[in-house]
């Protein structure tokens, strides 16, 4: 368990980037210099020991945010390797939620790629403080210029650059430090030999040096009040290396910079710098403010009201479990962030997310695929627990003897867009395909499991193809199920074209006693991307009471609720819809909270049907990379697919290719990949990524209900 010292040297950090920028190859360098591996595992081999999923050795591309713990200068660096494609975005997300810092990957000849963007934004939303890593500058095309300015246009941050690089492309040699103003070259067969060399005025790279030095002071001096008024005075930008260093830590842990460093991952070139900038910029738990945590009433339910837990021991343990894999041997890893307070082994859990009581069994600290116990956890900690029965990822863990029960925010988890039926070949394969699939929905929450209630189909839900591909792998794989697995098919939406008001009686006869509900339901379509909403808008009666119970209200709202998973069209569920009660009432005796749930339910679905039920489509938002012969045939196949191109530009780092930005219909873009190779000679490369839901035509509608409905 942590000290208040060692809270102060812990580094809970995570390496983000854009697939093939080079993250997994950085995350094992540092592994590597930093002692806990004796080789160095490479992508292109499949040996990385972040990548320890077979899947993920097989394709080269990180899966599953896997965590380690190193050691650097006396600090404790605990990392999370995030996956760098679009399908995997909600991997990005868990892990950024229990991050106090990030190290963001850009290739310097790609520069800043959609998933960038993408994880850069999710980064923003919670506040995670950054540096920035430019990689592959030994590749032909390679500049940090033009990376550092794509930063600032593309992701509107505000570029810090401490290194330049010595040399470019096949004569990138090593960096020049600009706060000490030195050059470091990386020596030895894996760099390991760092040869320090000092930048005088009679040096070569003296000018260079100077010129970048006195840029980075400026660039400082706007985000920094301490070095601002040091840049106004006498100083100019004549700063010691320690105020400028002191500087950056404090744009950095307050987001208004970010500190730009380069380097070779695979030249083995830069990695102890960036392993110094993690422990000189990026902030401990200590520097960030204490955590909200929302209390819960009696009732187990939020209450609105908040409290802060600090990273100290003495506040209440409170932890967010933020993964779960499946070992073989162990059973559900919960890998969890310690926020405050301690918790030992064997100490009685209460998770706050689901109202269960939990044992804390064992505790180990990972290094990937490896582990070893501890016997405490603290504030800081990042571990994994074993023994936890009930936990799945986004729940809330604290000791079951807390007077206070609360719970932190969850992650907002996008809808899927893609689905495929899936059923075993054999009753035998039903309980393991039944196992795997309950695993996979612990393990992430963007993978859905629903049954066709018509066709009685078992359906698996995801964020895309590779997404449904890897975990059907798994499947086959890890369970030994033998499964027909259905073609890949859009997830589709419903919502209405027009609004309704439905007046509606229930009035049955059930087990010989009456069950009896009146109410008037508005249904109307919303903003697109409102999402759906129920609004009471009754008058309370003569008396001045409202016309019906709360209890019954409440009825009324969850049956709606409950409504909306399946429109009437096709059975998808139901998108920006609000539904408005205007009137109720109930009789003394014979309504019941069954009758108005009836009622509810019913209303809403008559409304629906009576309120042109349209169809919604999940439109992607395609980046093509293409070379320029190739431009206009995937322009025109694009145009053909119902796409809409949103622009061309030169891609960077190329005189021959072109980015082809457009939005296009999920539904045209299933098998796309194999397209595009056909089209291009295998020459170009695409990503994709949820965009919004776009009204679907008439014709159009009409077709897709007709295939699907048979008839």
């Amino acid at each position: 368990m942590a000290g208040i010292e060692d809270i102060v040297r812990t580094r809970d950090i995570g390496i983000m980037a854009h697939i093939d920028a080079g993250k997994t190859t950085t995350t094992e360098r540092i592994l590597y210099y930093t002692g806990i591996t004796h080789r160095i595992g490479e992508v292109h081999d499949g040996a990385a020991v972040m990548d320890y999923m077979p899947q993920e050795q097989e394709r080269g591309i990180t899966i599953t945010a896997a965590a380690t713990t190193c050691f650097w200068r006396e600090h404790r660096i605990n990392i999370i390797d995030t996956p760098g494609h679009v399908d995997f975005t909600v991997e990005v997300e868990r892990s950024l939620r229990v991050l106090d810092g990030a190290v963001a990957v850009f290739d310097a000849v790609s520069g800043v790629e959609p998933q960038s963007e993408t994880v850069w934004r999710q980064a923003d939303r919670y506040g995670v403080p950054r540096i920035a890593f430019v990689n592959k500058l030994d590749r032909v095309g390679a500049t940090l210029e033009r990376t550092v300015g794509m930063l600032q246009e593309r992701l509107g941050a505000h570029p810090l650059v401490v290194q330049l690089p010595i040399g470019l492309e096949g004569a990138f040699e090593g960096v020049i430090d600009l706060l000490e103003l030195r050059a470091l070259r990386f020596g030895g067969e894996l760099g390991d030999k760092v040869e320090v060399e000092p930048i005088g005025p009679e040096h070569a790279l003296y000018d260079e040096a100077a010129e970048a030095r006195a840029a980075l002071v400026e660039a400082l001096a706007e985000v920094d009040e301490t070095l601002e008024e040091l840049y106004l005075s006498d100083a100019g930008t004549d700063v010691s290396a320690t105020i400028l260093r002191e500087g950056l830590r404090r744009a950095t842990v307050a987001g208004r910079g970010v500190p730009v460093l380069c380097g070779s991952s695979l030249k083995n070139k830069g990695v102890q710098p960036l392993l110094d900038a993690i422990v000189d910029y990026l902030p401990s738990p200590r520097d960030l403010p204490p955590v909200d945590a929302e209390l819960l009433d009696k009732d187990g339910l939020p209450s609105g009201q908040t409290v802060p837990r600090r990273p100290i021991h003495g506040d209440p343990f409170l932890a967010l479990a933020f993964k779960v894999i499946f070992d073989p041997h162990r059973g559900p890893l919960v890998f969890f962030r310690v926020y405050s307070g301690t918790a030992k082994l064997k100490q009685a859990l209460w998770n706050s997310t689901r109202a269960r009581k939990e044992r804390l069994q064992r505790v180990l600290q990972i290094h990937a695929n490896k582990t070893q116990e501890i016997e405490e956890v603290g504030p800081g900690d990042i571990a994994a627990a074993v023994g936890l029965k009930f936990t799945a990822t986004g729940d809330t863990l604290v000791l079951a003897d807390d007077k206070e029960r609360v719970v932190l925010a969850g992650m907002q988890i996008p809808e899927p867009v893609i689905f495929r039926s899936i059923e075993p070949k054999t009753a035998g394969d039903q309980k393991d395909l039944d196992e795997a699939l309950e695993r996979f929905g612990r393990e992430d929450p963007s993978f859905k499991v629903r049954v066709d209630p018509d066709s009685g189909q078992t359906l698996i839900c995801g964020q895309g193809e590779l997404h449904l591909e890897v975990l059907i792998d798994r499947m086959l794989r890890e369970y030994r199920v033998d499964a027909a697995v259905g073609k890949p098919q859009v997830a589709y939406r419903e919502t209405v074209g027009k609004a309704v008001e439905l007046p509606l009686e229930y009035d049955r006869e059930i087990g010989g006693k009456r069950q009896y509900a009146k109410l008037v339901l508005r249904i109307e379509p919303v903003t697109r991307g409102e999402g759906n909403s129920f609004v009471d808008a009754t008058e309370p009666g003569p008396d001045g009471k409202p016309v019906i119970s709360k209890l019954f209200l409440t009825a009324i709202r969850e049956s709606v609720s409950d409504a909306q998973t399946r429109g009437t069209l096709l059975g998808y569920p139901v998108e920006d819809v609000r539904a408005t009660l205007l009137d109720a009432q109930a009789h003394d005796t014979d309504s019941s909270e069954a009758s108005f749930r009836a009622a509810g339910s019913m209303a809403f679905m008559q409304g629906f049907e009576a309120a042109r039920p349209t169809l919604l489509e999940p439109v992607m938002a395609v980046e093509v990379v293409v070379p320029q012969d190739f431009t206009g045939a995937v322009v025109s196949d694009l145009n053909g697919r119902r796409g809409r191109i949103m622009g061309m530009e030169p891609a960077p780092g190329s005189s021959d290719a072109q980015i082809v930005r457009a939005e296009v219909p999920l539904a045209e873009m299933v098998g796309y990949a194999t397209a595009l190779r056909s089209a291009t000679q295998g020459r170009a490369s695409y990503s994709m990524h949820f965009s919004h839901n776009s009204d679907v035509s008439a014709d159009l509608q009409a077709s897709i209900v007709e295939r699907l409905r048979g008839y």
